[in-house]
């Protein structure tokens, strides 16, 4: 725990207070040479500290590191695998040779941590900062928590129980342990409660936190809570009733087409996001998610680098879920692509920019029909097989379309300007379904998923003997992909292994899967730091 375990002498980097322009968002000021000791008398000082957990929670979820993205959260499901052909291994995906030396993890542990260390400086000097308003003080610091219980629910869930450091940190003990699991729901709880009772109703600044979006974690956090062996006998209940508030304040809007469209973004439904804009300063790193689930499209006739893709794809499992009056496949993906420069096709026709370039049929076509026509035509078959120009080949997602931003390389800044949604009550409704599913009360759980799908144009009403975990597993990913974690869904659901291995085509072929993997190996490097203080998950090697 490099970051947290060295002593801590508070450097406000480059973080300035939160805006309060219509953008809202984070500023830039170099402030690098400032310490606690030297600016304790200004109460400015506590809104930056503030500014710089919004800020490490955002850019380590737009991405980890540089090249290093959203790989612990869809990729090794049975709906996001790698974009490669069926052969080989790969640790996390495959779940082949994942090791405590996984870069990948460290880097992960390592930033929920970095979150954690500016929430607990943040905290700790509220009581040190002069002139701070007590309005300020209570907001803020429900800011923190807020942010500290979002990082702690994303480690316990990874690696079960890990070290709860709630302090910050002052001096270069190393000898931290891992709490239970148990006692880090609690202060994850206690967190959220003490954040409930601290930040308003409404932000007073768009993309700061409101009470409902602690109600959204909270019943995320509880309805994961009551799956375990010391859940309280409530947390199903309570869970439901705080997706319910969070239903009753944030209407879904009239349709999914709307709800992701790019000029629609600050809408009723959405909970909590994170902004960017198009400040290339304030931005940071940018949104990186309209990379996500794009093949290397622009190596074919007629098309140019507009946007470059991340390495998983979806799954045809994914893609099978969507019937044929479900909008949301519409507005989540296309199977057409368009060329944007002139180019002489198959059998030398003349194609123009704007004509279709790619076609991905749903249904397969024949060899005759395809050679009819002067563009690409992929069947849904051969979505692994190189064609002799791309290896792989899917329906692009343009869910998280930002057309506007240039091509750049993982590597590189992403530039995306969207804000990043990562609580909204489409989920909530999917929340309330399965506590209530697993309160035993299947009625309502089934309201609640008939509401959301009629938003889709489904008008077949969900009834109380339609509802398990498979069908609503599904929903989320027909609703949810690439907003929310996967992994932790199927792991909280206790389907991961059985879902995986059955629709993830790489898991399935190298069929490495099983137990141990329900929580990923700690990092080599935490155990070194701290002298085997911090002690490995089961049946896991270097």
């Amino acid at each position: 725990m490099k970051n947290i375990n060295n002593r801590l002498i508070l450097i406000l980097l480059t973080i300035g207070v939160l805006s309060t322009s219509c953008e809202s968002y984070l500023e830039e000021e170099n402030n690098s040479f400032l310490t606690i000791e030297n600016t304790s008398s200004n109460p400015d000082t506590f809104d930056q500290l503030v500014a710089r957990v919004y800020e490490r929670a955002r850019e380590t979820t737009t991405h980890y590191a540089p090249d290093m993205y959203y790989t612990l959260e869809d990729l090794g499901t049975d709906i996001v695998t790698r974009g490669s052909a069926i052969s080989g291994v790969s640790d996390i995906n495959d779940y082949v040779n994942f090791t405590p030396l996984n870069g990948v993890v460290a880097t992960y542990w390592a930033n929920q941590y970095s979150i954690i260390s500016a929430a607990n400086t943040a905290i700790d000097n509220a009581e040190i900062i002069e002139g701070i308003e007590s309005a300020v003080k209570t907001v803020g610091t429900g800011e923190a928590k807020f942010f500290r219980a979002m990082s702690y629910f994303n480690l316990v869930e990874n690696f079960g129980g890990v070290p709860l450091i709630v302090n910050q940190i002052t001096d270069a003990n190393a000898e931290y342990s891992r709490a239970t699991e148990e006692a880090v729901y609690t202060q994850i709880v206690s967190d959220l409660q003490d954040a409930l009772a601290g930040v308003p109703p409404t932000a007073s600044v768009y993309g700061r936190v409101s009470k409902d979006a602690v109600r959204h974690l909270m019943s995320k956090v509880l309805l994961t809570r009551g799956y375990k062996s010391f859940g309280s006998g409530s947390d199903f209940t309570d869970a439901a009733a705080l997706a319910d508030t969070v239903i009753s304040n944030h209407p879904l809007v009239p349709s999914f087409a709307s709800l992701v469209d790019i000029t629609n973004q600050r809408n009723s439904e959405v909970v909590f996001s994170y902004l960017f804009g198009s400040n290339s300063v304030s931005r940071g790193w940018g949104n990186s998610r309209h990379m996500l689930y794009q093949f290397r499209f622009f190596d074919y006739p007629g098309l140019t680098r507009t946007r470059k893709g991340l390495d998983p794809m979806p799954t045809p499992f994914f893609y099978s879920l969507f019937d044929d009056d479900d909008e949301r496949a519409e507005a989540t993906f296309t199977r057409e692509i368009y060329a944007t420069e002139d180019y002489t096709g198959k059998n030398g026709e003349a194609v123009s920019a704007g004509e279709l370039a790619i076609l991905l049929p749903k249904t397969a076509w024949t060899q005759a029909e395809i050679d009819a026509v002067p563009y690409a035509v992929i069947n849904p078959d051969t979505y692994f097989t190189s064609d002799g120009i791309t290896p792989v080949h899917y329906p692009q997602f343009i869910k998280f379309a930002d057309p506007s931003v240039p091509f750049t390389q993982p590597d590189q800044s992403s530039q995306g300007e969207r804000d990043m949604v990562m609580m909204r009550s489409g989920e909530a409704y999917l929340i309330a379904a399965e506590a209530y599913f697993k309160s035993s009360n299947s009625i309502d759980a089934a309201a609640r998923l008939t509401t959301l799908r009629s938003r889709a144009g489904i008008t077949i009403p969900v009834v109380a003997g339609d509802v398990d975990l498979d069908f609503i597993l599904d929903e989320r990913a027909r609703e949810l992909t690439g907003e929310v974690n996967r992994w932790m869904d199927l792991k909280r659901t206790g389907k991961l292994i059985e879902r995986t291995l059955m629709h993830n085509p790489h898991a399935k072929f190298n069929d490495a899967l099983e137990a141990k993997h329900l929580l990923r190996p700690i990092p080599q490097g935490e155990i070194d730091i701290t002298g085997g203080a911090i002690t490995q998950n089961p049946n896991y090697d270097n």
